[in-house]
């Protein structure tokens, strides 16, 4: 769909970047075409929470990381992809890949270019100094790449931006919570009405 200038998401505003005829990035479904010669892989893969195990299932940004590791060593990878906190310590171990930095994404629904192009703030996650230059180098390319001036950007242990992913998304969903009672609340009492709506 990308290749065809179809947005593989409900976003009114990439459908809109689409429709004005503007370039897009190659897309493709070989992971191994797509990751032998990067020099930064982003992997935003999902992370289903399993809510009967109470745990994030990240076997697929493994899978990734399996495919990475066999063609593409070398190359800095940044995970994007909602993870439990920890998680990049972790894994780094596990897979024995010392390139591994986390940089969350605060994204809401329907608004992911808009988010991208006017970002609150830009959180680099790193913890080997060996990795400082690279996550520099990231957070400029995403400052570069939004229209916002003066774009906050924060460095900080992987463990800790995982930390803030972890917050922001309790925040939100929190917050979301609170107005939908609002709204039941407001509808048992019949409080719908126009006259009512700019009190509330």
């Amino acid at each position: 769909k990308i290749n065809k200038g179809i947005s593989p998401i409900q976003d009114q505003d990439i459908e809109t970047y689409f429709a004005q005829g503007e370039k897009m990035p190659k897309a493709t479904l070989n992971a191994k075409e797509a990751y032998q010669n990067a020099d930064v892989i982003i992997i935003a893969a999902p992370t289903n929470y399993e809510t009967k195990k109470s745990y994030f299932d990240t076997s697929k940004v493994e899978e990734v990381l399996d495919i990475v590791k066999e063609v593409n060593p070398d190359a800095i990878i940044v995970i994007k992809s909602t993870i439990p906190v920890g998680y990049t310590a972790q894994v780094r171990e596990k897979m024995g890949m010392d390139n591994i930095i986390f940089s969350p994404e605060f994204l809401r629904e329907s608004k992911a270019l808009y988010d991208n192009l006017y970002p609150s703030r830009i959180i680099v996650g790193f913890e080997d100094p060996a990795l400082e230059e690279a996550a520099h180098t990231f957070a400029h390319i995403i400052k570069e790449g939004a229209i916002k001036e003066d774009v906050p950007v924060l460095f900080m242990g992987t463990t800790e931006a995982e930390a803030v992913k972890l917050f922001a998304n309790t925040y939100l969903a929190l917050r979301v919570s609170y107005f939908n009672e609002l709204d039941t609340y407001a509808e048992m009492k019949g409080l719908r009405s126009e006259e009512h709506t700019s009190e509330l």
